[in-house]
C-alpha cells in the first residue's frame, strides 16, 4: 500500500468509501460481505474508512462500526458527516454528533465533515442560529474529532464563499474530482483554488460511480495495449495521484473484487506518464460528444432573463454523460425558477451572438426536459427518510 502524510496522519492512498455496500436480495447490507472487505483492506494497508448519517437509509455507520471493532482501533482512521445538506429544524448538531458516535461504537471520529456544502446548503452551514461550526469546533477541542474538514458538490464561487467564511477552520476539502470532471465540473478550478488556500484534497466519485471503469471496447483496448497488466479502473486512480494536493482517494467499493483490484493498483506507484494523461483526456473528450461551450459569456449580455447559460450548457453535457448524477440536480434544486432553464423565452439573442453557433434555446428545452426526469436532492432525501423508517420498523 502506498500512503502519504495528510493533516499530521500517515494514511493510506487509497480509502474505502462505504455508500455502495453490498447488498443482499431484499436490499439490506450484506454484512458478512462487507467484513470481508473489511478485514482484505485492513490486512493490505488500507487505514481510512469514510461514511455518513444518510448513506444506505442511515445504516452505513452501524455496519462500518461493526466491521471496524473487529480490528484494533489504532488500525484505521474512520470518517463521518454531519448532514447540514438535508438539515431540518429537528437536526441539531449535538443530537446527530452523539447519535453518530453511538451508531459507529466509537468515542471520538479520526476525520470529520461537513457533508455536501452546495448552493442549496451553504446558507443553513453559514447560520448562526443553527451554531453548526461552532459546535464542531468545540468538539474537536474536546478531543472528540481529531481532523475537521467538509465535502462539497458546489460550483467555484460557492466554494470559494464557503472557504472566505470557514476556511480557516478546515483542514482538508473532499470534492468530486477524476479525469472526466477535471473539466466537466470545473473540478480543476476547485483542486486549484484548494491548493492556493493550502487544503489538502480528499477525492469522490474517482471513476464517476464506475463510469470510467467501464469504457466503450475501443478505448479499453488502446489502454491495454499500453498497460494490460491493469484494469480500466486503475487508469482512473493513476491519474488522481499524479496531482500532488491530492492526499485521499475514496472507492465505493460493492464487492470483495473490487477491492482486491484497487488494492493491487494502490500497492505500488506507476505513475501514468504525460502521455498516458493526455490520453485519459482525450477519451474523456470523445466520451462527452459535447455542446462546445467555451464559457466565453457573450450569449449573457443580451439575455432578457439573465440566464447563467454557460453553466446550463455544461450542465446539459454533464446529464448526458451520466443521466443519475445528482450534483446537476442539487444545483439547479437551489436555482430560483426564473433562472432555471425552463424560464427560457427561446428570443435567440443568445444565439445570434454565439461564436460557436450553438442552438442555445434548443439545448435549454433539452436540459429542461433532462432535469424534470431527475429526482430532486429534497424527493431523495425524503426516499431515504421513509426507506430508514420502514427498516427500522421491521
Amino acid at each position: 500500500m502506498i500512503y502519504n502524510e495528510a493533516c499530521q496522519e500517515t494514511l493510506s492512498r487509497l480509502g474505502f468509501g462505504t455508500m455502495r455496500l453490498p447488498l443482499r436480495e431484499d436490499g439490506s447490507i450484506d454484512q458478512a460481505h462487507f467484513e470481508r472487505m473489511v478485514d482484505y483492506a485492513i490486512e493490505h494497508g488500507v487505514n481510512y474508512f469514510d461514511t455518513a448519517w444518510p448513506y444506505h437509509a442511515m445504516r452505513s455507520e452501524i455496519a462500518a462500526g461493526k466491521a471496524l471493532a473487529r480490528h484494533p482501533r489504532e488500525s484505521w482512521r474512520l470518517a463521518s458527516k454531519y448532514p447540514g445538506h438535508q438539515i431540518a429544524q429537528s437536526y441539531d448538531p449535538a443530537q446527530i454528533f452523539e447519535a453518530q458516535l453511538k451508531k459507529c461504537g466509537v468515542e471520538y471520529f479520526d476525520f470529520y465533515l461537513l457533508h455536501n456544502v452546495y448552493e442549496n446548503s451553504i446558507d443553513t452551514y453559514m447560520d448562526s442560529r443553527w451554531g453548526i461550526l461552532p459546535y464542531f469546533l468545540e468538539q474537536k477541542r474536546l478531543g472528540r474529532i481529531r481532523h475537521l474538514g467538509f465535502s462539497c458538490h458546489a460550483r467555484p464561487d460557492t466554494l470559494e464563499r464557503f472557504l472566505d467564511y470557514a476556511g480557516d477552520a478546515m483542514e482538508f476539502c473532499q470534492i468530486q474530482l477524476n479525469y472526466m470532471d477535471w473539466t466537466l465540473q470545473q473540478a480543476k478550478e476547485k483542486y486549484d483554488m484548494l491548493t492556493r488556500r493550502g487544503l489538502p484534497v480528499w477525492v469522490m466519485e474517482p471513476v464517476r460511480g464506475g463510469r470510467l471503469a467501464a469504457l466503450s471496447p475501443e478505448d479499453t483496448s488502446r489502454l491495454n495495449a499500453l498497460r494490460p497488466e491493469e484494469s480500466t479502473a486503475s487508469w482512473a486512480f493513476r491519474w488522481l495521484i499524479r496531482l500532488p494536493n491530492v492526499k485521499m482517494i475514496l472507492s465505493g467499493m460493492s464487492s470483495l473484487e473490487q477491492m482486491k483490484d484497487n488494492v493491487k493498483t494502490f500497492s505500488e506507484d506507476k505513475p501514468l506518464s504525460d502521455a498516458e494523461a493526455a490520453l485519459l483526456e482525450e477519451i474523456a473528450e470523445g466520451m462527452k460528444n459535447a455542446i462546445p461551450c467555451t464559457r466565453c459569456r457573450y450569449c449573457c449580455d443580451g439575455c432578457p432573463m439573465q440566464l447563467d447559460i454557460p453553466m446550463m450548457m455544461h450542465a446539459y453535457n454533464d446529464l448526458r454523460i451520466s443521466s443519475g448524477s445528482l450534483t446537476v440536480p442539487m444545483q439547479f434544486d437551489a436555482l430560483p425558477k426564473e433562472k432555471r432553464p425552463e424560464a427560457c423565452l427561446a428570443c435567440g439573442a443568445c444565439k445570434a451572438v454565439c461564436p460557436q453557433n450553438i442552438d442555445i434555446p434548443r439545448v435549454l428545452s433539452e436540459l429542461s426536459g433532462l432535469l424534470a426526469k431527475a429526482p430532486s436532492w429534497a424527493e431523495l432525501c425524503r426516499q431515504r427518510e421513509e426507506t430508514a423508517r420502514k427498516l427500522a420498523n421491521s
